[in-house]
């Protein structure tokens, strides 16, 4: 039986990348369909994530030149985990594949994604072999990256991003999840159906500019750590016991130097060094727990997480 394959690629200010990216997306899909991997109602799902270019209507002109391209637009930008979340839960597939626009994954990996789905697995990751086209600062700071949050507890498959596979039951149970700040990297690995990775070296942007700037890969990684990892607010209390037994030696290092050496200017050490230690992990301290009860603030209001303005 042959697989209904949707290929959902979330786009923001890609104008200059997609019209590759489309013709490549489709010489895949004639060649799956021609051996008879995929059926012929497969598509391509672009996904506007509120693009300020000319991205939408470059879609709705790949959509009139091929029935197989459909674009869903969002009603203003919500991010790119939201864009593929709204692209995942509304294209119709037994096997749905998440990929960028920028051509840095491989797209004749999917072939072997859809062979992996046809043999068992639900879940197929595309990891990356070698990030030699990535910057050296991205490169060790990803790395960096993926060994805290495995410290963290955080199960994430190492050196993957969001190129992946889900079938059709993996897809139904991600949308049980119902956080508003969605981390897929870290939910998916918590469905927990077979899963399978197949590996490929990534390479540099076919065009454009990376849209995710140093702030938003902060903001990003922050996110993964505060929605799957308590361990910082744990490490509060560890730090509150260690600075509870650095007090207790402080006061016996002035008692010692007033008494004994009475070499302290009186009154400096004993109030100055506390306010400054103790000030400082009390504002760090509570920006950590700042962070969590943020993200209570904005999962109690329960808001919908995306609109969608129109569909081709």
């Amino acid at each position: 039986m042959t697989t209904r394959l949707a290929i959902v690629v979330p786009c923001y200010n890609e104008e200059e990348a997609l019209p590759e990216t489309n013709k490549r997306l489709l010489a895949l899909l004639d060649r799956m369909q021609t051996n008879g991997v995929i059926s012929a109602d497969s598509a391509i799902h672009y996904i506007d994530d509120g693009s300020r270019d000319k991205t939408w209507p470059l879609i709705k002109t790949l959509a009139a030149t091929d029935t197989r391209v459909h674009g869903i637009k969002l009603s203003r930008n919500r991010g790119h985990q939201t864009a593929l979340l709204a692209g995942l839960l509304t294209a119709e597939g037994d096997a749905l594949v998440s990929i960028d626009a920028d051509l840095q994954d491989d797209v004749n990996v999917i072939e072997k994604m859809v062979a992996e789905f046809a043999a068992g697995a639900e879940v197929v990751y595309g990891v990356r072999d070698s990030r030699a086209a990535d910057t050296a600062f991205k490169r060790h700071t990803a790395l960096a990256y993926y060994g805290l949050m495995r410290k963290m507890g955080v199960d994430l498959v190492h050196n993957h991003a969001d190129f992946r596979l889900m079938g059709r039951r993996a897809i139904e149970a991600l949308r049980e999840y119902g956080e508003v700040n969605m981390f897929l990297r870290g939910i998916v690995p918590l469905i927990g159906y077979r899963a399978a990775t197949v590996k490929y070296d990534r390479a540099e942007r076919f065009a454009g500019v990376s849209k995710y700037t140093l702030r938003k890969m902060l903001t990003f990684a922050l996110e993964g750590v505060t929605s799957f990892s308590v361990v910082p607010l744990r490490l509060i209390t560890l730090l509150g016991f260690l600075v509870s037994v650095f007090s207790f030696l402080m006061i016996l290092f002035i008692v010692y130097g007033a008494v004994v050496l009475k070499a302290v200017v009186p009154g400096w050490a004993s109030s100055v060094v506390p306010i400054y230690f103790l000030g400082g992990i009390q504002l760090l301290s509570m920006g950590i727990i700042g962070e969590y009860v943020a993200k209570i603030y904005m999962e109690a209001k329960g808001r919908p997480r995306f609109f969608i303005e129109k569909t081709i």
